[in-house]
């Protein structure tokens, strides 16, 4: 592989082919993505290994301070060989990057390979094609964050633990002074903070960019415009914090900070500056002075950072990789914005030439960026990303299990939250010819309510109670999301058909492990509650429509909205994002429409929410086109939905109405009862496929495919490329 290295002794810079470390216990494998030139600490590192040796040393005194002891403990031979070896030997460069995990190592149990993962560390996020990376160090990036932008990710955690160091509170105004890379995040901070900023910096460019980006105020350090501004937005009384990010020899910014903040106000030193603190100005004002140690608490510790023993929460709230992740989580939500603080983005094999650029001075830049083969998709002849839609297999065994057709058909429940009893249990209750047996529940009450409510014979806590109980035909799996495909398997295993609330699975690996069950019990009585194929109106809809002879285009717009503070839909690192979730039903439903099963997914999202464009292809050349967004107006329709072709249109306005255009026009009579989804029709269909021991009401084989396509969606985003649906061999 490739590595950016540099040779202290001669200013060398090289981009050399280096051995691919190894996955070592404790860490993962990372190819990278991005990766982020830090224009501050990384060119200060260039422009010294370029000076004289003198000019070394005056430039890192306590470098020089080292050498003087170990001359004189250890002589001076032995301490100029010592130096100089160290001198005349390759150092890497980096420590912000954004990548794909290629391989996990022992003790990692929360990414998998194909995850994309923000990096930090002077020796493990280096400016290199992979990475080790021990589990501290690293950070899931959020569904639909560009990995351009989570490149920034551990110089956004350098900003974010200063700002922790300042302690703001709201309404509270800060003096920013050095408007670079760092400053303009901690301008962002503090704005989404609360706090009113004030900008430092002699460079007019970067002044008016912080003013986008939140500071109410900007302007040279020299000029009286920055004092004139503080004295008015803070009444004369000064600014309650001033961050130092600028570098450089100059005592300007610590004396500028003793003159404009407030009695007993706080300076916190965020960035390498002069720090020959003016006594009386200083003792004046009570100031108190704080430094900020890089990424936050763990930074510099072995046992935090290499042997990955994490802090408990109650004593430290913010570790550097919780820190790595909130300053994620603010970009994936808007609040946080990287893109404007891009001003170059160089191809890796480019390294050597844009270090040279930056330190010529002809790439003016706050932040630089390089892109690795493979980033956005754009290795030369690569393979766009592909997604296997497992085989279905089944065993040998009689997969319908004997029963006797006059027998009432016998359910058990796994969960009984708000669907379960909202959606399915009112049309199962009191129904002729079945029998609600036991419901299983994680709480006992929770439980007891659903006997009470719908008259399940007997309510537990225990789920072997049910799963060997052989009475029970079916069970029904309604729990959160993350626990859908083991308790399926549990259930196949134990010879009962199953209906498994969306979605059947939140990765590649818990298909192929349902899919495993099926082959090895005989057993693939399974059904995944995609109910809109089973609404009355879309059927009849679609029946008017009739068969066409072209490709189609389909358009479904689902109004997700927002999600209230709490949900456990929001939990996407145990239970999925929202779409894996939810979006199964809505591809179902236009695989049903188009009568194919999808072959390529391509997926984006907008930056810092939610909101997806999903375009499925089918092998016939149709296309559905899924958009699925969460900020518009509750009050507009939930679902609407487009089909067309062969000079017909097909309408559907969010189960309310149906409309068909075309040489026969038809309008559905507006409904004027609840929307029906289609929970009862396909629970109908579910229980005389149980009842008979006929086909399951959906072909196992497309709800695998639906399944995957919904999986490939988060593929494609970590790509930026369509990803294929190749059936497995």
């Amino acid at each position: 592989m490739k590595q950016v290295v540099q040779n202290y002794k001669s200013g060398e810079l090289a981009l050399l082919d280096v051995p691919v470390p190894g996955c070592k216990p404790g860490g993962v494998l990372v190819r990278s993505a991005f990766s982020l030139i830090s224009t501050g600490t990384e060119l200060m590192k260039v422009s010294e290994a370029g000076m004289s040796m003198l000019g070394k040393a005056r430039s890192r005194p306590d470098q020089v301070a080292k050498v003087m002891q170990s001359v004189a403990t250890n002589g001076v031979p032995a301490t100029y060989r010592k130096v100089m070896g160290k001198l005349d030997s390759y150092t890497p460069l980096g420590y912000s990057l954004c990548g794909v995990v290629e391989q996990v190592g022992p003790g990692i149990d929360d990414v998998k390979v194909g995850d994309l993962v923000a990096c930090a560390g002077n020796e493990h996020a280096l400016h290199a094609e992979v990475n080790w990376v021990p589990k501290n160090l690293y950070a899931r990036v959020p569904d639909g964050l560009a990995p351009s932008h989570a490149a920034f990710g551990t110089v956004g955690s350098i900003a974010m633990q200063g700002v922790r160091q300042g302690e703001p509170h709201l309404g509270d105004v800060a003096l920013v002074i050095g408007l670079g890379l760092i400053g303009q995040l901690v301008v962002q901070l503090l704005t989404a903070s609360g706090v009113r900023v004030i900008g430092v910096d002699p460079d007019p460019s970067r002044c008016d960019l912080a003013a986008r980006l939140g500071a109410e105020a900007c302007g040279d350090p020299a000029s009286a415009a920055v004092e004139s501004a503080v004295a008015e937005i803070t009444d004369g009384h000064g600014v309650d914090q001033v961050y130092l990010a600028a570098g450089g020899g100059s005592n300007q910014p610590v004396e500028l900070a003793a003159r404009l903040c407030r009695d007993r106000g706080r300076v916190i030193d965020i960035g390498k500056c002069r720090l020959d603190l003016p006594w009386n100005a200083y003792y004046e004002k009570e100031l108190e002075v704080r430094f900020s140690r890089s990424y936050g608490p763990g930074r510099y510790d072995p046992e935090y950072e290499i042997e990955g023993r994490d802090y408990p929460i109650g004593y430290v709230r913010w570790t550097e990789r919780r820190n790595l992740a909130c300053f994620l989580d603010l970009l994936a939500r808007g609040r946080v914005d990287v893109e404007p603080l891009v001003s170059h983005i160089a191809d890796f094999d480019d390294a050597v030439e844009t270090y040279r650029s930056l330190k010529e001075g002809e790439l003016k830049a706050v932040a630089v960026l390089f892109r690795y083969p493979g980033a956005d998709g754009e290795t030369a002849g690569a393979e766009p990303p592909a997604v296997a839609v497992p085989a279905v297999r089944r065993g040998g065994g009689a997969s319908t299990p004997a029963r006797s057709a006059q027998a009432p058909v016998r359910l058990g429940f796994i969960g009984a939250g708000n669907y379960a009893t909202s959606m399915l249990l009112p049309h199962l209750a009191g129904r002729d010819g079945v029998e609600l047996s036991t419901v299983v529940t994680t709480t006992a009450l929770s439980g007891v309510n659903a006997q009470r409510k719908f008259g399940f014979a007997e309510a537990t806590t225990d789920l072997d109670t049910l799963l060997g109980d052989p009475s029970i035909d079916a069970v029904f799996v309604v729990t959160r999301h993350s626990s859908h495909a083991a308790l399926t398997r549990k259930a196949l295993l134990a010879g009962k058909a199953v209906f498994v609330e969306k979605p059947l699975a939140l990765t590649e690996e818990e298909l192929a492990g349902v899919l495993t069950t099926v082959e090895e019990s005989g057993n693939d009585r399974l059904q995944v509650g995609f109910n809109r194929r089973f609404a009355p109106l879309l059927r009849e809809a679609r029946k008017r429509f009739g068969a066409r002879t072209g490709p189609a285009s389909l358009r479904y717009l689902v109004n997700a909205g927002r999600l209230d503070h709490g949900s456990w839909y929001l939990q996407q690192n145990t239970e999925g994002s929202r779409f894996a979730g939810e979006g199964g039903h809505f591809i179902d439903t236009a695989s049903w429409l188009l009568a194919a099963d999808p072959v390529s997914v391509y997926s984006v999202a907008t930056s810092g929410n939610d909101d997806l464009q999903i375009v499925l292809g089918y092998p016939d050349g149709s296309t559905a086109t899924i958009s699925y967004v969460t900020t518009g107006p509750a009050g507009f329709p939930k679902e609407t939905l487009d089909l067309i072709a062969d000079g017909k249109v097909l309408r559907l306005d969010d189960f309310v109405r149906a409309s068909v255009y075309g040489p026969q026009r038809w309008n559905s009579p507006r409904l004027s009862k609840a929307r029906d989804k289609g929970q009862r029709a396909e629970l109908d269909a579910f229980l005389t496929a149980v009842r008979t021991g006929g086909p399951m009401p959906v072909p196992l084989e497309s709800l695998v495919a639906t399944t995957a396509a919904t999986l490939a969606v988060r593929t494609g985003l970590a790509a930026g490329a369509p990803v294929t649906l190749a059936a497995a061999r």
